[in-house]
């Protein structure tokens, strides 16, 4: 995930292909306009020209990655004439998404731009963003693009069973939240919403069974053909770490794989 706004595109593009070189052409990322602003001030950006940031910086770097040469200028940076960058990324370049946090304008934008649509789901229940994927749909057939992926990322652990995983994030994920409420007028993590937000919220915290069976529930309701889990809450325990990691992959993902056979998502 990277913060686009409050970064050169130039050199984005330069790290990135580097990336996919070094990786032999696994480098992906997910470009947002920032649910935390902190980055703007530190890099002497108005917050002011927030939605202008990131509209003139997609420009550039999309035309970046889609043209061997490039001629360009704009109001935040410098301008390009007739470059070329090196490395260079594959041809069209490397698969880009568009992290949207709600905003309906940054579902169009990624549609304009045939750019896969990656939901930040953090609180609330995930199929409020139903209307966010019909829209994204449409627009893509406005645009004339093909159908693109839509994925969600949110957070949650995995553990043998519900109650550890409810448990052990429990214990790192609210002193983090409770901080946040203070800093950026968040709602207080009280232990019922907590809850809620592991039953029938955003929170993908339980066994792997739990997990799986929530992930095929909204790969189901919202088109997803991705779901991006982030665990590693602030001081979360190496070995929960290394556990989610393992029963994502040998556990959870089979399990998804197989409900969504048995009853198919709308990809």
């Amino acid at each position: 995930m990277t913060v686009l706004s409050t970064n050169d595109p130039v050199r984005l593009y330069h790290e990135f292909s580097t990336l996919d070189a070094a990786s032999n052409g696994r480098a992906q990322l997910v470009l947002g306009r920032a649910s935390a602003t902190e980055s703007f001030p530190l890099f002497g950006y108005d917050l002011a020209d927030y939605e202008e940031l990131f509209e003139e910086k997609l420009d550039l770097f999309m035309r970046l990655q889609r043209e061997e040469t490039v001629t360009w200028s704009g109001r935040f940076r410098p301008p390009l004439v007739e470059q070329r960058l090196r490395p260079r990324m594959p041809p069209g370049g490397i698969p880009t998404w568009i992290g949207v946090g709600g905003s309906p304008n940054s579902v169009v934008r990624a549609a304009r731009y045939g750019l896969p649509l990656m939901l930040a789901v953090i609180g609330g229940r995930p199929q409020r963003f139903a209307g966010h994927v019909e829209l994204y749909h449409r627009t893509l057939e406005q645009f004339g693009h093909a159908m693109q992926p839509v994925a969600q990322h949110s957070l949650g652990l995995i553990a043998e069973s519900d109650e550890e995983a409810i448990e052990t994030w429990w214990r790192y994920w609210q002193p983090v939240v409770t901080a946040l409420a203070e800093e950026r007028g968040f709602y207080k993590p009280t232990r019922e919403r907590y809850l809620a937000e592991v039953g029938k919220g955003a929170l993908f915290v339980g066994s792997p069974e739990t997990v799986a069976r929530k992930i095929a529930t909204m790969a189901r309701d919202l088109h997803l053909s991705r779901f991006d889990l982030k665990y590693d809450v602030m001081n979360l325990p190496r070995e929960a770490r290394a556990r989610t990691i393992e029963l994502l992959g040998r556990e959870v993902a089979p399990r998804v794989r197989q409900l969504l056979t048995k009853e198919p998502s709308h990809v």
